[in-house]
């Protein structure tokens, strides 16, 4: 025998007395540890259908008696004492018993009555424990297993056990969580020491003891005079029976799904609400109601005197909803359904459409039951215990799960006023609105500003140009989805899941994004289809995959004595994050910062480049339609100056990652530091440099190097601003790209020949024509290009220029354009390019040519760059870190 099986020796002739699943535990546990369980005595069948306690005692060949009652007019019926005493009980174990048990049954056998209680005794004496230790606001919940006497729950105590209550913790979830599996181990613990003779006998004190008797509807109206958490307190405090109401529009209307709300008030539609002094809310997640310290709580469900329970964020459009037709997949797995029904509710001869499931004798440890036997059929399916008390019939609890089969039940469909083009063979559709708490609507003032195609020069449409007001929407709208939303409390593998059918959804609009791309900033359509979008659906797999990875971790700790403390890391999101991001690659930067940003569990406003908002929009389209809650991804458009400064300054946020120019991330960093020390990931203005030895494969370098300059029309961020080039092959090297460049066809981005697309916008072209008369005035030798192309649209010439010297305004400032800068220098001079290609303030990447690998390991473990780029260039993978040194930033993209 081991330990275990010898630690408790005695075992007893129990009686259970009692009813319920709790019950049918109880005695389970006991006849494992090897007890005698003599007789069950448990209450009639309810509309044919025995107590879960008769039927597993009946099923093991147990005595069962099913009194109706025990006593009339106070005195115990002869006939039923009698047979109680026959079984020669040793224990009576009173798990859950709604039956009064007379004092000569309580008292018959050798040792007693024991009764399980929920609540910490002396307090919350009577039937409605729980409850009232939620109404009460009591920070600790708990059990009692007491010797029973004859006054009510006032006998000595065996055995307590005790937990926190959470803030947002209902009678269900105290029950779930603790009171029923610790219960049924309490109950076990207490027969194993009275049968060893170890059972303490601890009276119970009067201070701190309450009576409170069994709540009835009639008490149970909501009295909004008090503080929210009290309202708070009170209605969860009466979920599920007998229900807290109000009276809205004249009829009794029962709350149920309370909590807290600690975030800011989201908008919403005003209800009145009898005897409140404030109108309250319905908002995307639900009622929100006012206490009289300005405070607030959510009410989830709302249920109407006909029995009829609607989410309350629907109530002003509660109605009827058409019923869908069944395909033949579907009546299959309706019959499957319509069979788990019939094994929960036996008493039923047939389960007809018109069944209702509680009516039908249904309990709530049934609801857990049904949920979990559907969702073994049914996999992936998101189905809740609250589902089955929104459609208690039969035909109504069908079309429910069909709905969710088929994504049908997400929210109301999403309305888009798209801007349609017929343009590249296709129809492209574009949203053009803000996207705010998961719906396209116009700016607050209703101000709007074109887009322009830099291909022509034309007007694509007018986007909504966001104020501070529409951030403020967008914040409260993410921060309510991470506290109250189901994002916050989805498992990480559902979270995921999303982010993989969201990433799927981007690859099958994948032409249509990348056509939106190309007349939004001006890249090359095959570029875009590869690099732009590609590498975006890339990203939300890499990340999706991400979402069940987040680990912490635990770590050894000298204290007191040794094994007797644990200490570990638990890696959580931050909240609400911000991001802000350039006109270069718009879809591709979203990509990296947000599918990070939502791996993690946060949620997010996004403010995309003024110029090149259409992508963003087109994808907050897309997370509608995987699945994504509303308020996890808002969507800005605007200024910089506006909307990234709100966003900087705002209170709420959490984090906010930007990329864009460096004096731009200095004032960011500055606002950020101020309002409230947000976090800060800055990837920033950069000057790489591209070092070209002798030794180097030649017709590789020159192929590189142009790619390195020209790639997305050298409106990249890790551009090789500055190419060093080895004086012996310098002419060489400088003779063949002027080779290839002549050979770039410069064009439409959507002709699949083109090579070179218009620069992204106006301003940004007349930059870099400037850049070049500086260089070009600094004595700097303009060898090619330099101009605009004499086409509509904002077309530059690619541009050489050789003869750069360290001093010059070419050697240290970035163009952002399609603009090569050569320097020489002299043969063998490693430490010297070295120390010239250092000379900058920025750091994002580099780039080294050379056959000798210990060379290039030399230079490359001293160039001061994130990024060093050894015989290839612009090579980057979601898999790999990506971020700057010095005024390039800080903070990484990608990888893990």
């Amino acid at each position: 025998f081991s330990l275990a099986q010898v630690y408790y020796q005695n075992k007893l002739k129990l009686a259970l007395i009692g009813q319920s699943l709790f019950g049918q535990e109880v005695y389970s546990q006991l006849r494992k540890e090897g007890h005698k369980v003599v007789g069950v005595f448990t209450v009639p069948d309810k509309d044919g259908k025995a107590d879960p306690l008769a039927v597993a005692a009946e099923k093991d060949g147990t005595p069962v008696f099913k009194f109706p009652r025990w006593r009339v007019k106070g005195k115990p019926i002869p006939d039923v004492v009698d047979a109680y005493k026959s079984v020669g009980a040793e224990l009576n174990v009173l798990p859950f018993c709604s039956q009064f048990i007379p004092m000569n049954v309580i008292d018959h056998p050798k040792h007693g009555s024991i009764i399980y209680h929920p609540s910490i005794l002396p307090a919350h004496r009577g039937a409605s424990a729980i409850n009232w230790t939620l109404i009460h606001g009591d920070k600790k919940a708990g059990f009692s297993i007491f010797w029973a006497d004859d006054g009510l729950d006032t006998g000595p105590i065996l055995l307590q056990r005790e937990c926190p209550v959470e803030p947002n913790d209902t009678v269900d979830t105290l029950y779930n969580r603790f009171l029923f599996p610790e219960g049924i181990k309490g109950m076990v613990e207490a027969v194993n020491l009275i049968a060893d003779g170890k059972a303490p006998r601890v009276p119970q004190s009067e201070e701190g003891a309450s009576y409170e008797g069994i709540q009835k509807k009639d008490n149970c109206k909501v009295s909004f005079n008090q503080p929210a958490e009290a309202i708070h307190n009170w209605i969860r405090g009466h979920d599920k029976v007998p229900g807290a109401w109000t009276v809205i529009d004249g009829q009794v209307v029962t709350l149920y799904g309370s909590s807290l709300l600690s975030g800011s008030v989201p908008t919403g539609q005003l209800l009145d609400i009898e005897g409140a002094s404030k109108p309250g809310l319905i908002t995307s997640n639900g009622l929100v109601l006012f206490g009289t310290d300005a405070k607030a709580l959510v009410v989830r469900n709302l249920q109407f005197e006909d029995g009829r329970m609607i989410p309350a964020a629907k109530y002003f459009s509660a109605g009827e909803s058409v019923s869908v037709e069944l395909t033949e997949e579907e009546k299959k797995i309706a019959q499957q359904i319509r069979a788990i029904w019939k094994g929960i509710l036996s008493n039923v001869p047939k389960v007809e459409e018109s069944t209702d499931f509680f009516k039908s004798g249904a309990a709530s440890m049934d609801v857990v039951r049904l949920v979990e036997e559907i969702k073994q059929k049914c996999d992936g399916l998101q189905l809740q215990n609250e589902d089955v008390y929104m459609a208690t019939k039969f035909e109504d609890f069908i079309q429910m799960i069909v709905r969710k089969l088929r994504g049908e039940d997400k929210e109301e469909e999403l309305i888009v006023d798209h801007v349609i083009k017929n343009i590249n063979n296709m129809i492209v559709k574009m949203p053009h609105q803000c996207f705010i708490n998961g719906r396209f609507e116009d700016a607050e003032n209703g101000k709007t500003y074109d887009t322009v195609n830099p291909t022509d020069g034309s007007v694509i449409c007018k986007v909504s140009y966001a104020s501070v007001g529409d951030v403020d929407r967008a914040v409260a709208s993410a921060k309510d989805a991470f506290e109250t939303g189901p994002w916050g409390k989805m498992n990480a593998r559902d979270r995921g899941r999303l982010l993989y059918k969201l990433a799927d959804l981007m690859e099958e609009h994948q032409e249509e994004l990348a056509t939106i791309e190309a007349i939004d900033s001006g890249a090359v359509y095959t570029l875009a289809l590869k690099t732009h979008v590609g590498m975006s659906i890339q990203t939300f797999r890499y990340f999706a995959g991400w979402c069940d990875k987040i680990q912490g971790t635990t770590i050894p700790i000298n204290q007191a004595r040794p094994n007797h403390n644990l200490t570990f890391t638990k890696k959580e999101p931050l909240g609400v994050c911000a991001i802000v991001i350039p006109w270069n690659y718009p879809l591709m930067m979203l990509a990296w910062k947000s599918a990070a940003c939502l791996a993690a569990g946060n949620t997010l406003v996004l403010k995309p480049a003024q110029v090149t908002p259409l992508t963003a929009l087109k994808f907050a389209e897309l997370t509608v339609k995987a699945g994504i809650p509303k308020g996890v991804i808002n969507i800005v458009p605007g200024s910089g100056g506006l909307v990234g400064q709100r966003m900087s300054d705002h209170p709420d946020i959490r984090k906010l990652g930007f990329t864009g120019s460096t004096p731009i991330g200095k004032h960011i960093m500055k606002s950020c530091a101020l309002s409230n020390l947000k976090k800060v990931s800055l990837e920033l203005g950069g000057k790489s440099p591209l070092i070209i030895f002798q030794d180097c494969d030649l017709d590789k370098a020159v192929r590189m190097g142009m790619g390195s300059v020209f790639f997305n029309k050298g409106e990249n961020c890790i551009a090789a601003g500055r190419l060093f080039v080895e004086e012996s092959i310098h002419d060489e090297f400088l003779r063949r790209v002027l080779e290839e460049v002549k050979k770039m066809k410069i064009g439409d981005p959507l002709d699949r020949s083109t090579d070179h697309g218009p620069q992204n916008h106006r301003a940004h072209m007349e930059k870099l024509l400037e850049y070049c008369e500086i260089g070009k005035k600094e004595g700097a030798t303009l060898v090619y290009g330099g101009q605009q192309v004499q086409r509509p649209g904002y077309f530059m010439e690619p541009t050489v220029f050789t003869d750069v010297e360290d001093h010059m305004y070419l050697a240290k400032e970035e163009s952002f354009g399609p603009i090569m800068v050569i320097s020489k220098f002299k043969d063998g001079d490693v430490d010297g390019v070295l120390q010239r290609a250092n000379d900058t303030e920025f750091g994002l990447a580099s780039g080294v040519f050379t056959r000798d690998i210990n060379k290039a390991m030399y230079v490359s473990e001293r160039l001061e760059a994130g990024t060093v780029f050894i015989n290839t260039y612009n090579k980057t993978d979601v898999a790999s870190p990506f971020g700057g040194f010095k005024q390039s930033g800080f903070g990484k993209d990608l990888g893990k």
